[in-house]
């Protein structure tokens, strides 16, 4: 795209001898600013950079670059640019599929302002989705658990964002190239996207110049890979729960947002971080807990001194030896190495120094907020279906943000099998005690006595897709509920990885027995059927939650992808990256819209 869509040349970067401007909009900003740092902007060309809604001065003789989303606002934009002649020739690069109508306007725009002759290219790069690192990926679409589970939602807003959900999905495989087998559970919202996907990958597959004839980019292209298709329902606790691993710790205590972080530095004000492949640190040791974290940075530190030292003892020549040539020649090729290493020792040590300050940050967050004794209790919780009722309440009384405490109090709920009036009702009075609003604990509660009663009639209406309060209601929690015993086993392997690894092995499994199979490569009346190509065994995956994922389910899938012989690969998306306040955030506006909470103002629980 930056090569003005020509092929770019060997080393992977675009012509510099061609200077060139890029616009965009925010939504395209975020998919670039994982991707590219400004610094590697100038290696391809790219001289300036503007959003497109901001005022800009023509600029003569040169191409821009625009990526944008393709809607009527920055359609009119560009007419706008175009009839004004604010550069010399237009690349117009959409993140996905121009809707004719939009195409039209452009052509029609364009033509009565007489600067048709400025659009070069129009490119549909099918690239709605954020990249945050080589398996994971978000679509950015802010809020879908709410929206899909909104009690006012009618058919056509639900219908709405099945329809964004499986646009971006369609990009994340188009920039594949591959048409995988999707597998889901059989109801809600899963089954939704599911079987839009299907649909829209046949209807695309039958163009002769589709995107997907070029063979995939997969290593073993030759086996298409099975995409998996989850609602968040499917396992709540999961994106409630602390975490005590250094990558979900980051994410859900510091906030990392688009591979970035600010935390307060060492001489006061903000410092601001990139955490992303490029980081060795981050990459090796992100899955860990946090105090083997702690460890490895000492160390790290440890051989960094060491080899300072090293350079400086070679370089510092003998004292009192005779002084000869061949001590020189020797002296000067130690210079000469230790010149050499001096940018690889900066690197490491701006390395060391950057995850020394954010794991001293933490360490302060989760000292004064308890949060080793959180995450304990929350998985004896999920491990033994309870709690005892003074422990329960003594960490509800004890220390840690509001926040902690009401995702404590879910996790409880979520992890009883049967709930017990009297314990709920103290564990209740002892939130609000805390001044916090109950709505999200009381949303979840609901579901559950609602789930408890439904599981009976669940069956005989799983087919029916419409009823939207079914499958609320319905699918809800039963599968989290299911499986409560064995959902953290005491390697605390996710429900999710569990489903994920059965159904990449393909043998058959109570678990997955009923869930739905869609091919869309084999003819319609087919699909569904058990055909053995269906089964298995992938070596590839693609994991898709709907309403939010989180770090948690990310480093858990990338574990069980590594502990696999041989090695297999799977990539972890959703519409939104969340942290568990994030995802509670959106539990307690439902619970508000259903009625349900005391009346303290919402800001406050978030304290």
């Amino acid at each position: 795209m930056l090569n003005l869509n020509q092929p770019v040349n060997p080393t992977g970067t675009a012509n510099e001898e061609v200077y060139k401007i890029l616009i965009y909009d925010k939504f395209c900003q975020n998919i670039l600013s994982p991707l590219i740092h400004v610094k590697d902007l100038r290696k391809h060309g790219v001289t300036l950079y503007f959003l497109i809604d901001k005022d800009r001065k023509p600029v003569n003789d040169v191409p821009a670059v625009y990526f944008v989303q393709p809607i009527q606002s920055n359609i009119q934009r560009i007419v706008a640019d175009a009839s004004r002649s604010l550069y010399d020739s237009f690349y117009l690069n959409f993140s996905s599929s121009v809707p004719r109508p939009l195409l039209e306007d452009l052509a029609s725009g364009t033509l009565n302002s007489d600067s048709i002759h400025r659009i070069s290219k129009v490119h549909d790069q099918y690239l709605e989705f954020v990249t945050l690192e080589d398996n994971l990926f978000s679509l950015s679409q802010k809020s879908t658990y709410l929206q899909l589970n909104d009690p006012s939602a009618g058919d056509k807003e639900i219908e709405d964002i099945i329809a964004m959900v499986v646009s971006g999905l369609f990009c994340v495989l188009a920039t594949l190239a591959v048409v995988p087998i999707i597998r889901c559970p059989g109801g809600g919202p899963a089954e939704m996207v599911a079987s839009a996907l299907d649909q829209k990958l046949r209807d695309h597959l039958l163009s002769k110049n589709n995107l997907f004839s070029e063979g995939g980019s997969f290593a073993s292209s030759f086996q298409r890979p099975i995409l998996c298709i989850f609602d968040r329902n499917f396992e709540l606790s999961a994106a409630i729960q602390h975490d005590f691993r250094y990558r979900p710790l980051v994410h859900d205590i510091l906030g990392l947002k688009l591979n970035r972080l600010s935390v307060p530095g060492e001489k006061g004000g903000m410092k601001s971080y990139e955490l992303d492949s490029s980081d060795p640190f981050w990459t090796a040791n992100g899955s860990l807990e946090f105090p083997e974290v702690a460890v490895e940075i000492e160390n790290q530190l440890n051989t960094y001194k060491k080899d300072v030292d090293e350079v400086n003892r070679r370089t510092g020549g003998n004292a009192g030896a005779e002084f000869d040539g061949t001590d020189l020649i020797g002296n000067t090729k130690h210079l000469m190495n230790a010149v050499n290493s001096l940018p690889e020792l900066t690197e490491r040590k701006q390395v060391i120094d950057k995850h020394t300050n954010i794991a001293t940050v933490l360490l302060g967050q989760i000292k004064e907020r308890s949060l080793d004794a959180y995450v304990k209790k929350e998985n004896d919780m999920m491990d033994r279906g309870g709690i005892d009722r003074n422990e329960l309440l003594a960490v509800l009384k004890g220390k840690g943000s509001k926040m902690d405490k009401l995702r404590f109090a879910i996790t409880y709920i979520i992890s009883s099998e049967t709930i017990n009036p009297a314990e709920a009702e103290a564990v209740e009075a002892a939130l609000i005690e805390s001044e916090i609003d109950t709505s999200a604990f009381q949303y979840v509660k609901k579901i559950k006595s609602l789930n408890v009663s439904l599981t009976s009639a669940n069956s005989a209406s799983r087919n029916n897709i419409v009823d939207w309060a079914e499958k609320l209601y319905g699918q809800s929690i039963s599968a989290v509920t299911a499986g409560v015993k064995n959902l953290l086993s005491s390697d605390r392997q996710l429900a999710l990885t569990r489903t994920v690894e059965a159904l990449m092995e393909g043998k058959p499994n109570p678990e997955i027995d009923s869930y739905l199979v869609f091919d869309p490569r084999a003819p319609k009346s087919s699909s569904g059927s058990s055909s053995s190509h269906l089964k298995g065994p992938f070596k590839e995956a693609v994991v898709f939650m709907i309403g939010g994922g989180n770090y948690v389910e990310y480093g858990s899938l990338q574990d069980l992808a590594k502990h696999q012989q041989p090695v297999k690969n799977v990539i972890y998306g959703t519409t939104e990256i969340l942290t568990g306040m994030e995802f509670v955030e959106q539990l307690s506006q439902l619970g508000h819209k259903m009625g349900l909470g005391n009346p303290v103002a919402i800001s406050s629980a978030t304290h």
